[in-house]
């Protein structure tokens, strides 16, 4: 099915009463006679956090932190393979959209990165590339964002998939679920899960669900891969294959760009020469068509020569044979 059209409630400009710092705090600068350096602890506000500013310190549980890093590292082992691939985590992301601003997804998962850069923010016009996917884990105080205004603003941003892990607090227990959504013609369409419930990433080759409440990554074949403790050391070996990966990568490209420029340069020469000789080929059938225009017409003017004498030695022959009659008529013969 297709996300119905939200019309998101603008997020509460002013930060709650009770706990001012309840989603976080940015440090703006605020100079004073004493210190022309001071810089004051302001608290965030709920529109904030959907729409944060670099240094921002968002606040968020250890679940919720635990679960961005055991994704962040599954993502990294599944785009290994792929120098043009970024996992990115807590990077604000401006659009290229004028009416979106920017956001701060938990993980992104970009393809057909040209650079890998130190990004704070991951600016999609400078990139000339956008988010394949996006996850976020919601929190109490602000999964109303992941669930409602940032559906709607990933889809206007042509994001093609979204996931949300969601801890629903029922009864003060938080039951864990996870939803995820593809874009078709410019809205959402929610995924459809299998028996177990889990939701397919095409993108990455991977399952993701849930099992005993806890989130969990699978692979094509459905098994499990790895938790928490063992997946640094996956991470690490998946890094050292990176850097063999990209280094290869780096090898055979450069090694491309050096064959293809050199069949560039052996194709201009060809061309130049080829276009050299086409010219002058064209200028030898034009001098060659120019001198026959001259043989034609010299040709033409001795014809016309021969038969202008061929006319007067004929009148003259004429005349001589009047003259000849003339005087035999005279008796002068």
């Amino acid at each position: 099915m297709t996300h119905p059209t939200i019309h998101p409630h603008p997020a509460p400009e002013t930060p709650p009463t009770d706990d001012p710092f309840r989603y976080g705090w940015r440090y703006v600068p605020r100079p004073t006679a004493d210190d022309p350096h001071h810089f004051d602890q302001v608290p965030l506000t709920l529109e904030d956090v959907l729409h944060p500013q670099e240094g921002d310190q968002v606040l968020c549980n250890y679940d919720h932190q635990r679960r961005v890093h055991y994704l962040t590292d599954v993502f990294l082992a599944r785009t290994a393979d792929r120098p043009d691939a970024v996992v990115l985590s807590d990077v604000r992301i401006a659009w290229d959209v004028p009416e979106l601003k920017a956001h701060g997804p938990d993980i992104m998962v970009i393809f057909g990165v040209r650079r890998i850069r130190n990004w704070s923010t991951f600016d999609v016009a400078q990139e000339g590339v956008r988010p394949t996917l996006i996850v976020e884990v919601t929190s109490p105080e602000t999964r109303t964002l992941d669930l409602n205004e940032k559906v709607a603003h990933y889809a206007m941003a042509g994001v093609p998939w979204y996931v949300i892990v969601d801890a629903v607090e029922q009864r003060g227990k938080s039951l864990l679920r996870v939803l995820g959504y593809e874009i078709t013609n410019g809205a959402y369409r929610s995924l459809i899960p299998n028996a177990q419930g889990w939701v397919w990433l095409a993108p990455l080759r991977v399952w993701i669900g849930v099992e005993d409440n806890e989130l969990y990554c699978y692979d094509e074949q459905e098994r499990r891969m790895g938790d928490y403790a063992t997946l640094t050391t996956i991470v690490i070996e998946t890094e050292e294959k990176m850097a063999e990966v990209l280094a290869r990568a780096k090898a055979e490209a450069r090694a491309r760009m050096e064959a293809e420029a050199q069949a560039y340069a052996e194709a201009a020469a060809r061309a130049a020469a080829e276009e050299q000789a086409r010219r002058e080929a064209a200028a030898r059938a034009a001098e060659a068509a120019a001198r026959a225009a001259a043989e034609e017409q010299a040709r033409r003017e001795a014809a016309a020569r021969a038969a202008e004498a061929a006319a007067r030695a004929a009148a003259e022959e004429r005349l001589r044979a009047l003259e000849e009659e003339l005087r035999r008529l005279r008796g002068e013969g």
